[in-house]
């Protein structure tokens, strides 16, 4: 069960096997059902979770009532909130199961009682940090600075799994467009 959580701190750090070892220790799996809510707005965030199986998605309902997808997020990756989960605050996203998901589970508690202990964890969750916050940036000079055929063949590039595994109205929310607009895009690539 550890095993790809375990590669994953190793591709940030050369950590021991002790120190491994004390990381899994503080897991807990846990398995959600397709469709669960693992976090919604107005909730503190008390959890970072590891997929080991299944995909995530992250988004927020604007003023005027529309899901905004932040985030999919699958195998191998992290989800939470992080401004809500570090600074116990409430939630201003919904965390939501797309597929039957296996997770392992760090709370604010089992995450400083890491931290305490082996050091090294701190750097392996600064990278993280920093990788999500420069796709961020990423991100955000593609929203403002490219066609809608660019952002979506963009999108098909950095997440080739991902439209195999969610509905076309998802991917539409976190591009940006409506559903609508999307089809008419995916239509203008197939007569290319």
């Amino acid at each position: 069960m550890f095993e790809e959580i375990n590669a994953y701190a190793k591709r940030c750090l050369p950590f021991t096997d002790d120190d491994l070892e004390f990381f899994n220790s503080v897991l807990q799996f846990k398995k959600q059902r397709k469709k669960t809510f693992l976090l919604q707005e107005g909730e503190v965030c008390n959890f970072e979770a590891f997929i080991l199986k299944g995909c995530i998605r992250t988004y927020h309902i604007d003023h005027a009532g529309a899901e905004v997808t932040l985030q999919f997020a699958v195998e191998d990756w992290w989800v939470s909130d992080i401004t809500s989960f570090t600074e116990q605050k409430p939630s201003m996203v919904y965390i939501e199961t797309l597929e039957d998901c296996e997770l392992l589970i760090l709370t604010p508690e089992t995450k400083e009682k890491l931290l305490a202990r082996v050091p090294g964890f701190e750097r392996m969750f600064r990278l993280m940090v920093q990788r999500n916050l420069a796709q961020t940036q990423e991100r955000l000079f593609r929203t403002i600075s490219t066609t809608a055929v660019e952002k979506y063949l963009d999108f098909l590039n950095r997440y080739p799994a991902i439209p195999q595994r969610v509905a076309q109205h998802y991917i539409a929310s976190y591009l940006g467009f409506s559903p609508e607009f999307l089809s008419k895009v995916r239509k203008k690539l197939s007569a290319n």
